[in-house]
Order: structure tokens, then sequence, then C-alpha cells
């Protein structure tokens, strides 16, 4: 069985370190931990690794943020896998930092990487790891503080949460999204 794991996030060194970007982050922590490298491919950065007798994919597309649709369909197409083993990390304004929470599916919540993603596919039916950057920015700036970089004591929460989301994508693709969300959304 194969699984897409795709991060949101915006390619070059610019974004690297900006709010925006912690799927790419949470990509790169995972492909790490578990030996894998990425590769530049069409429309993104990807990895692969076996996981208890299944591949999961990692994506992180070159598209821009905004037009994330076209690498997510595009590799979902390539590699025939199942939206339902489709799996969108991305930051989320409406979480506290650091706070993680997987969803069945669900509106675009005003993110526009999901709001292409679901435009492309034509579709909110895929599950996705919100990933909370908080909200500390006053009326106006929320551009600014999506593309900021983090602070060093906010760094440091959102490092420490990697391997919690690592254990949430492991164990979407093995014990299911069910299981994974009554397991790690409350805690």
């Amino acid at each position: 069985m194969k699984f897409l794991i795709v991060g949101l996030g915006n390619p070059g060194s610019k974004y690297e370190s900006t709010r925006h970007n912690i799927g790419f982050k949470a990509l790169d922590y995972i492909a790490k931990q578990s030996s894998a490298f990425f590769i530049s491919e069409k429309h993104g950065e990807v990895s692969s690794f076996k996981y208890k007798g299944k591949t999961i994919f990692l994506l992180k597309p070159n598209t821009f943020m905004n037009l994330s649709g076209t690498a997510v369909r595009y590799w979902l197409i390539k590699l025939k896998i199942d939206i339902k083993n489709l799996l969108v990390l991305t930051d989320d304004l409406n979480l506290s930092l650091g706070s993680i929470r997987m969803k069945k599916h669900g509106s675009d919540g005003g993110h526009n990487g999901l709001k292409d993603i679901c435009q492309v596919l034509a579709t909110n039916q895929y599950p996705r790891l919100r990933i909370g950057i908080g909200n500390s920015f006053t009326k106006g700036n929320q551009i600014d503080y999506v593309l900021g970089d983090w602070t060093a004591e906010n760094e440091i929460i959102i490092n420490q949460k990697l391997i919690k989301i690592k254990e949430m994508v492991l164990s979407f693709c093995f014990s299911g999204i069910e299981n994974t969300m009554n397991t790690f959304n409350n805690t």
C-alpha cells in the first residue's frame, strides 16, 4: 500500500525558516529520521521510504504555496495513490503554537494552499495534519506573520513537536486516520 504525504511550503532559501514552511520542515525531519533523501522531480522534491510494509512518499511541492494543488494532483496520479492515502501537512493560524490536529477533511480555513488543493482535486475530502503556528500578529499583518521567520523560542517549541508529527504520520499510514485521531488529537 502506498501513501503520499505532502508538506506545504514555498521553495527557496528565502522561505526556508518561515512559519508558512512548517510542512517542509516536518517532511525534512521525517526523511532524515527515516534515512531517506529528497530528489528534485517534476512539481517538487520527492522522497520515499518503507515502513511496516507500506511505501511512504514525501512531497515538498515547488509550485509555491498558492498553487500546491497542481503538484498534489500530479503525484497522486503518477504514483496511483488513492486520495484517502493522501495526508497534507500545513500551518494553521487558528491553532495555538505547537498544537497539532489531524482531520479527515474540511474547509480550507482561509489557507491558500489548502484552497488550491481543494479546487484542483475538486473536493475537500482528504486528510490533513494541521500544525499550529499561533496568531500573534496585529490586524492586517497576517502575510508578514506567516512569511516571517520563527523566533528562537518558537523554533524550540516547534522542533520538539516534530517527533509527534512523525509519529502521527506513521500512525496514519499504518493504523489509519481514525486510530491516529483517537490516539493523538487530544494529547
